[in-house]
Formats: C-alpha cells, sequence, structure tokens
C-alpha cells in the first residue's frame, strides 16, 4: 500500500501569518524571486537521546500536493487584510516549481543532519516552512520516541494505543509514526483507514462492569471474538480473573491484559497459574503508563507485549524534535543561473551554517556506522560511506512516495548500523559525532 492519501482539503492555511507577511515584503522588493535553499535540522537532540528518527514525510508530501490557495482560503486572507491585492493574485497562482530532498522516512539522524532541503524561489520555499515545521517535528519526535521503545522490548511486540490521550488528528499520526519504528499494531483505526498500519483491540474494563459479572463478561467476549482473544484480567482479584478466563476460554486462551499494579510480579504470578492450568502458550500482556524506561525494566518479566499509550503519543518527554527551518543560501538577484551565496544567522545560541548541504553516513569496515558526514559540496562516492539525502521532489512534481513498509524497513536497517550505545537507555551524548567537510581551499 503506498503511504499517501487521496487530495483533500487545502493545507495552505496550516502556516503562520508571518510567512505571508514576509512574502508580501519580499514581493515587493523582488527578493521573492531570488533562488534559495532552505534547510531543515536539529542543533541537539533532546537531552540524553543517542538518536533520532526522521517521520513525516510521507504527510509532508500530502500537504505539500494539496498547499493550493483556493476561493475560501483567499477569500479569508482578504477579508482578514492579511496581505494585499498583489499577493493574493500571486497566491491564487502558486504552486511549487522547485527541488526537494531529504532523507528517507525512518532514518536516523544526528545534530546537524539535513533532514529536508528545499530549492526554489524564496516566495515558494518560505511559505512552506510553517506546515513542514509542524508535521516533522510531531511526528520525528514520536518516532524517536517509539524507537527507544521498540529497542527496550527486545522483540516483543508493541501496541500503540495513545488515541486518548491526544488531539484526535495527532493520534493518527503518532499511530503512523509509531508503526515506522517498529510497533506492531494501533488501536486507531483512521491510522488503519488512511495508512495501513495494522490495528488491535479487545475490551476495557467498562465492558467487564457493564456485565452482571466478570465471567458474564469472559464468556461475551470469547463467544463474539473467539478463544484467541485477549482477557483483561485486573478489573476486581487478579488470580480469580485468571482462573475464570481459562475455565471459560481453554488452554488455548490468546492471552490476557494486566493494566494495573506492580506489573513485574504480578506477571511473574499470572505467568506461574497460566503454566499451572496448561495454559503456558497464553500470552501475557501489559498496559499502564509505560514508557521506554518501564518497558527495559519488564526485561526480565515474562511479558509477551506491550501497550503504550500516553508516553508514546507525547514523545515521552520530548514532544516535539525542535527541527529548525533555515535559509541558508541564496542568489543575488532573480536569474536562476545565478550563483548561490552561503547565508547565515549567527543568533547567540542559534547559529547556522550557511551553504547548500549534502549528508552521507561513514561505516567502518564491519559495517557500524562511525559519523554523520555533512558536506558543503556533492560529494563523490567514497567507500564505506551511504549518501542519506534522497529526492522527494523533482521540479514541482513529487516523486518521493513510497510505501508506509519501505520507511518501516528502512528505520530497521538504520537503527541495526548504529554502534552498540545507541541502544543504551541511560543518558549520554549522540550515538554518532556530526563531521562537516568543507571543499579544500573553501
Amino acid at each position: 500500500m503506498t503511504d499517501h492519501t487521496t487530495g483533500g482539503a487545502s493545507s495552505a492555511l496550516l502556516t503562520d501569518h508571518y510567512e505571508l507577511t514576509m512574502l508580501e515584503g519580499a514581493l515587493r522588493s523582488g527578493a521573492a524571486h531570488r533562488r534559495t535553499v532552505f534547510e531543515m535540522f536539529a542543533r541537539r537532540l533532546p537531552e540524553g537521546r543517542r538518536y533520532g528518527v526522521v517521520a513525516g514525510t510521507g504527510r509532508f508530501l500530502d500537504a505539500l500536493r494539496d498547499f493550493r490557495f483556493g476561493t475560501e482560503e483567499l477569500d479569508y486572507l482578504a477579508d482578514a487584510r492579511v496581505v494585499d491585492e498583489a499577493t493574493l493574485d500571486w497566491l491564487a497562482g502558486y504552486r511549487f516549481t522547485g527541488d526537494v530532498w531529504g532523507y528517507g522516512e525512518g532514518e536516523c539522524y544526528f545534530p546537524g543532519s539535513p533532514i529536508l532541503v528545499v530549492e526554489g524561489s524564496f516566495a515558494e520555499a518560505v511559505v512552506l516552512e510553517t506546515v513542514a515545521l509542524s508535521i516533522y517535528n510531531h511526528d520525528t519526535a514520536i518516532a524517536s520516541a517509539a524507537s527507544r521503545m521498540t529497542t527496550a522490548a527486545h522483540g516483543r511486540p508493541l501496541i500503540e494505543m495513545g488515541s486518548r490521550r491526544t488531539h484526535e488528528e495527532a493520534a493518527v499520526a503518532s499511530a503512523r509514526a509509531a508503526y515506522i519504528s517498529g510497533f506492531a499494531t494501533t488501536s486507531n483505526l483512521a491510522a488503519g483507514h488512511r495508512y495501513g498500519v495494522p490495528t488491535a483491540g479487545t475490551s476495557a474494563h467498562a465492558f467487564i462492569l457493564v456485565h452482571d459479572n466478570e465471567r458474564h463478561a469472559f464468556r461475551s467476549q470469547l463467544e463474539a471474538l473467539g478463544s484467541g482473544t485477549t482477557l483483561l484480567v485486573d478489573t476486581f482479584d487478579v488470580e480469580r480473573a485468571v482462573q475464570a478466563a481459562v475455565e471459560l476460554g481453554g488452554t488455548g486462551l490468546g492471552g490476557v491484559r494486566i493494566d494495573s499494579g506492580d506489573l513485574a510480579p504480578t506477571a511473574a504470578r499470572v505467568r506461574e497459574q497460566l503454566d499451572r492450568l496448561g495454559a503456558a502458550g497464553t500470552r501475557i500482556v501489559v498496559t499502564g503508563d509505560l514508557d521506554e524506561y518501564a518497558i527495559q525494566a519488564l526485561a526480565i518479566a515474562p511479558v509477551d507485549g506491550y501497550g503504550v499509550g500516553t508516553s508514546l503519543v507525547t514523545g515521552s518527554g520530548a514532544p516535539t524534535a525542535s527541527l529548525v527551518y533555515k535559509l541558508v543560501a541564496r542568489s543575488h538577484g532573480a536569474d536562476p543561473a545565478a550563483p548561490l551565496e552561503p547565508v547565515a544567522k549567527r543568533s547567540v545560541g542559534k547559529p547556522s551554517k550557511g551553504g547548500r548541504k549534502w549528508a552521507a553516513r561513514a561505516f567502518d569496515e564491519a559495517g557500524t556506522a562511525t559519523a554523520e558526514v555533512v558536506f558543503d559540496h556533492e560529494p563523490p562516492q567514497r567507500p564505506f560511506t551511504r549518501p542519506l539525502l534522497r529526492r522527494l521532489v523533482d521540479g514541482g512534481e513529487i516523486v518521493g512516495t513510497e510505501p508506509l513498509a519501505a520507511a518501516r524497513e528502512r528505520h530497521a536497517r538504520s537503527v541495526a548500523e548504529l554502534p552498540a550505545a545507541a541502544q543504551q537507555m541511560s543518558r549520554g551524548e549522540p550515538a554518532l559525532p556530526t563531521r562537516f567537510e568543507q571543499r579544500v581551499g573553501v
């Protein structure tokens, strides 16, 4: 399944007011038509994180496709007097005609990595800043947290179940990002419908409480969903619930879920009880305010899967990736052939490096990544390096769409390449250093 939705509502007003006031001023000065390069990058990772995960690329390309100013959008801008008539006329014909490169979705990144490179006129590129940042900052934060949780789970499946803990649309995007980073399923049906993320779900405590007793509830669920279902066993007394679950579901019962209490010892007691009752194949799934640290702490517990909600959809303490979108090069005039010159801000604490950049990952002979190398020129192919930027948009034509499964596979490969330090949950420096290489003689 290709990861894109059908064209829908315009995304053009998913932007900041100041993007359009900059546009108006640039149209007046003539700078709007200068050739420019914008780059998206992070100056640093969230504190203690060893790597980040690029996510949101597919959603950004959908938004770019729908970035059109129709009658409704133009009428609003005119009535609110956001911009003048000349700017409205320009927006009415807006189509991005430039080029976009980016890290492949699911790829790991590090401070300074040029995650997204947008090349086009100032007018065409600057108005994309907010929509690009809002998508990438959210999805990258979620994917980065999800990747740490996947690592902590050591191959045990993870269920994304955070829909009730965030905005309804953020929930869909979160499920998509978590799937890229290795989660097995989501409880969010919209994510299943839009993006093909596998969905799963059984019942909540309300289902138990609405029935006359726990056995009645279990029997009803088993009749509806079959013996492969997972029964929630912590509404009243866990031991009695597990006994009833096996009596009703048989020794082939699919699973039981524990949602409260001290999960590790409770899981151990439940495993012992299930085995004693002959249900050695019945899985134990735990839920309840889990994050990567709680999952790691459960590594030696007899747990077969985890359900993660709040911590996942809030980025496990880092709800944004702190990505920025900065102008790094521009021409002096409107001539498309005019050469690009580097530009950079020198603000205290917020510096940027000027010039169009290219990125590659360096490896040792064993295939382990050793550095993120960022060049100020397009480098020749080198042994033990892998280029990281792929073309997403070519002359305004979107060429970078791909199945969501491709991003998921890319992420698994990217994490596998990193040194062992990347797997650590303890605080520390990024797993790879970022090295900037300039052309000799510059």
